[in-house]
């Protein structure tokens, strides 16, 4: 039986075990923490529990593809339940919208509390949907980097339609022209922030992010969102994958331009295939010293990050609703600091998830956990500590005021993420949350692909390559590095 080697068990690796074991690997999964998930963790505090990392579930039908592999009942492990309410947004004018999952109820709401018309949101939502359907299959699900991709009639459809993705406009562009409505405008530019992104820099062609949210959904696990890890982990123990925790890889071995294992401690395991599940930078510079560097792609510009804040909240709210957004008044100064820091200690956009009552207990009766998220730059040497107390003390006061709440007095628990800490849990280059960023009409080309050019055998999946950063394209990228082994 030929045999794999994965170096990491986030949810991509733990996706490519699963894969390569269902075409007949036997497959080894190394993971320097002593949990798996990567990213995609959970911790306590006090009798407050909650989940780090990604706080959104989207597209959960390729979790259940996993277990159909093996001929399991996804329902049977995984449990999740479509939200009515995919967020509920407030702005400090007083405007309130509900972004129902329903389309046309979500329109008429846009309708109703904006008054856009109602052909105007119909007619955007159709171009982002046409631009999805386009390039799905090119640039989500095959590998950009292998000629037979760019030899499909999908891609003569994507040309004959070049104008209509937009991508010599920005995404704000496309939105202040099509949507107009300040209010909306500001809802549908943040979806630039799902792949770390700036609506004023990344191209008009990622309103196709919308559409993935809007057509497809967002939902709740039932047991948090650890859950996805924990069920396809314990799949993986159920078909014999070996999983080595507190097991951290310090080199991928080559012999004559292969890959054929991995050295951890002095000791090296051979194997057929080696893929990566680590951040692409750290996979070079720490595990390929001595082989070629594709400078130009380790080089790109990194993804956003985040300070987050994780509150155990004595009090429970029931006027609000899991995943909550505030908006700032000078959106365009916040989302430029992003990629340079400037004003966003000043007055923050506050994304923030709340224990929905679908989920298992995460916190004490009568209580919540809240996930106090604000987009920041990646690191590259800040004060972290100073922007900390900053942010902290504007998001507390943003709260209280949008929401008429005095909440600091209500923080029983807290604890705090910064890109520091988001590096050093997770090894992700400068804390960046999803590899590079895409902000450029060329990024999706210029992201690493799921294999190497120059080191046979060698292959890459997770949010830092090809095709993108966030749950469903990890599990994608697993997809890809499956069926290009497969097809070798």
């Amino acid at each position: 039986m030929k045999k794999a080697i994965i170096i990491g068990s986030g949810v991509a690796g733990i996706a490519s075990a699963l894969r390569l074991k269902s075409i007949g690997y036997d497959v080894v999964v190394f993971e320097n923490n002593n949990y798996p998930g990567g990213k995609l963790s959970s911790f306590k505090l006090g009798d407050y529990r909650f989940d780090a990392g990604p706080s959104l579930l989207t597209m959960p039908h390729y979790i259940d593809e996993l277990f159909h592999l093996f001929d399991e009942d996804p329902s049977m492990n995984f449990t999740y339940k479509k939200k009515e309410i995919s967020c509920k947004y407030f702005w400090e004018d007083g405007v309130i919208l509900n972004a129902y999952s329903e389309k046309d109820r979500f329109i008429n709401e846009i309708n109703k509390v904006l008054k856009v018309d109602k052909k105007v949101v119909s007619t955007y939502l159709k171009k982002a949907k046409k631009k999805y359907d386009l390039t799905k299959s090119i640039f989500l699900e095959k590998s950009l980097h292998k000629l037979k991709t760019y030899l499909s009639l999908d891609l003569l459809k994507g040309i004959f339609n070049l104008f209509s993705f937009q991508i010599n406009k920005t995404l704000n562009e496309v939105n202040s022209e099509e949507l107009r409505e300040p209010h909306l405008v500001q809802l549908f530019n943040r979806f630039a922030t799902y792949n770390g992104s700036s609506p004023f820099k990344t191209p008009g062609m990622m309103t196709l992010i919308q559409h993935l949210e809007q057509e497809y959904g967002t939902y709740v696990s039932k047991k948090g969102m650890i859950n996805i890890v924990n069920s396809l982990y314990k799949l993986g123990l159920r078909q014999n994958i070996e999983f080595k925790f507190n097991h951290l890889v310090s080199e991928i071995i080559l012999e004559n331009n292969k890959a054929v294992g991995v050295r951890v401690n002095n000791q090296i395991f051979k194997s057929d295939v080696v893929i990566s599940n680590m951040d692409i930078v750290p996979t070079y510079k720490s595990l390929l010293k001595t082989s070629f560097h594709p400078e130009k792609i380790l080089q790109q510009e990194r993804s956003s990050s985040a300070l987050i804040f994780y509150w155990g909240i004595n009090k429970s709210f029931k006027n609000l609703e899991l995943h909550n957004i505030l908006f700032s008044k000078n959106y365009k100064e916040e989302f430029e600091s992003i990629f340079k820091y400037s004003s966003i200690c000043k007055d923050p956009t506050v994304y923030i998830n709340i224990t929905s009552k679908d989920v298992i207990s995460d916190a004490p009766k009568g209580c919540e956990n809240w996930f106090v998220m604000i987009n920041t730059p990646n690191n590259s040497g800040q004060d972290w500590d100073d922007i900390v107390k900053t942010v902290r003390s504007n998001i507390i006061k943003k709260i209280n005021k949008v929401l008429d709440i005095d909440i600091e007095k209500k923080i029983e628990f807290e604890k705090i993420y910064t890109p520091l800490t988001i590096e050093k849990n997770t090894q992700s280059f400068l804390g960046s949350l999803y590899g590079s960023s895409s902000n450029n009409k060329m990024s999706a080309f210029l992201r690493h692909p799921n294999f190497s050019n120059d080191i046979q055998n060698l292959y890459f999946c997770g949010g830092s390559v090809h095709p993108g950063g966030g749950i469903p394209l990890c599990l994608l990228s697993a997809k890809i590095v499956s069926e290009i082994i497969k097809n070798k």
